[in-house]
């Protein structure tokens, strides 16, 4: 199915392995008798004290990998929380997003070329309540998560990912008003919406990932130890 129209899905796929060990052990260890919403939020508080953030680049890895090594990157850890919410009966899809590679550069201070000049980012979004929900609005409105002005900074040891939990991670520039620019207005760092797709494997078939098989292979022991909380090789 094209970007243009796409429905998402409860499916399995390849990197989005439910029915794998790793993610029915993650499951087990969610209450059922909540809604959809809050046993999302959950899981992503169970993600995030179980998986280390770290620099990993490869997209495509399922999340049963993920979950096994306990590590992964931003986009791993999303993948994570997706395949939870097809496990409990929630349609996703993922936006495609390419993103300013100075965008994370506070990260790689000293090694600032090591960094792409075009980030693919895969962005999730929910099926919840007959509308999509982004990732960005999994923890409250724009409106609401900007209120404090504490903003993401893509530096130190907190990511993308854990950041949506405290503040609005906003790509599309709507917490700012006319004549101001809000901090948590990220829309800068956007280059190209490529729209939206049934799963993070249909964007990558698509349209590739961010960094070749060989630069992957080349970087990835380095940058799969490289946790983000310290911000060096751990």
């Amino acid at each position: 199915m094209s970007a243009t129209a796409s429905t998402g899905s409860t499916a399995a796929t390849p990197i989005l392995d439910l029915a794998s060990v790793p993610v029915l052990e993650l499951m087990a260890d969610l209450e059922t008798a909540i809604d959809p919403l809050t046993r999302l939020r959950r899981a992503h508080g169970l993600i995030a004290a179980r998986v280390r953030p770290v620099y990993a680049v490869d997209d495509q890895q399922p999340v049963s990998e993920t979950l096994t090594r306990g590590r992964g990157s931003c986009s791993q850890r999303l993948a994570v929380l997706e395949a939870v919410a097809r496990a409990i009966g929630v349609a996703t899809r993922c936006r495609a997003l390419l993103i300013d590679g100075r965008f994370w550069y506070p990260r790689f201070t000293r090694f600032r070329h090591l960094v792409p000049s075009e980030v693919l980012l895969a962005w999730p979004e929910f099926y919840l309540d007959g509308r999509w929900v982004s990732t960005t609005e999994l923890f409250g409105s724009v409106e609401q998560l900007s209120a404090s002005g504490d903003a993401f900074t893509n530096s130190g040891g907190e990511t993308l990912f854990d950041a949506v939990a405290r503040t609005a991670v906003d790509w599309d520039g709507v917490s700012s008003t006319p004549g101001a620019c809000s901090a948590c207005d990220l829309s800068a760092a956007v280059l190209a919406d490529l729209g939206h797709f049934d799963s993070r494997d249909q964007l990558f078939a698509t349209h590739g990932q961010t960094m070749c098989w060989g630069a992957r292979t080349l970087t990835a022991p380095i940058l799969n130890r490289w946790t983000a909380r310290h911000n060096q090789p751990n």
